[in-house]
């Protein structure tokens, strides 16, 4: 009986020891790679001049398909955030642009302000996508991939099957009948 409570506190040492010795290796970590982790915070309206939209959303899309190029994380991360909130304040302030006033690679970056938003963010401004899907200021593919990203936000079957999660095609709904609803939305235009 003292021989089984010996070997149990000698156990009981043992994975203390280890998990301490394991606590202080990833705490460790963390602390030198603390600067490789990011909290951008929350996405807020900010001062934006609506004469310079067109500047500013130029600005936008430049610098997503750039950060998207590289493999700087954290400046990725900061990038997004701020491209987020300057689309965000435009709409907020200068209300959602159209192609009247602005070229389609500007509409363009709106939409990419907004697809790689959040799932709220996304659910708030969608009601802009769609009006100007109708409106002709955006493509129909975009409003597929928005919507498809929010059903998946939603843990729901996409539509359009143009969601992959882990190097897969998202759950699909009614996959038999995924290129009748894509005809519907005529892909070519």
């Amino acid at each position: 009986m003292e021989y089984d409570t010996k070997i149990e506190m000698k156990i009981k040492k043992i994975v203390f020891t280890i998990l301490t010795a394991l606590v202080l290796v990833i705490s460790i970590f963390l602390y030198i790679n603390r600067d490789k982790f990011v909290y951008v915070g929350s996405v807020d309206i900010i001062e934006v001049d609506c004469s310079k939209k067109v500047q500013i959303l130029s600005e936008v899309l430049e610098s997503d398909q750039r950060i998207r190029k590289s493999n700087e994380l954290i400046k990725y991360a900061k990038e997004d955030h701020r491209n987020q909130e300057l689309v965000i304040s435009i709409i907020e302030k200068c209300g959602m642009p159209t192609l009247k006033e602005v070229n389609q690679r500007q509409m363009d970056a709106i939409w990419l302000g907004l697809q790689h938003s959040t799932k709220e963010i996304r659910k708030k401004y969608f009601p802009y996508i769609e009006k100007a899907v109708k409106n002709g200021d955006l493509s129909k593919q975009q409003y597929a991939l928005m919507k498809d990203r929010m059903l998946m936000d939603d843990g729901k079957p996409q539509i359009y099957g143009s969601q992959i999660e882990n190097g897969k095609l998202y759950q699909l709904e009614n996959p038999e009948t995924v290129n009748e609803r894509r005809k519907k939305w005529d892909w070519n235009q």
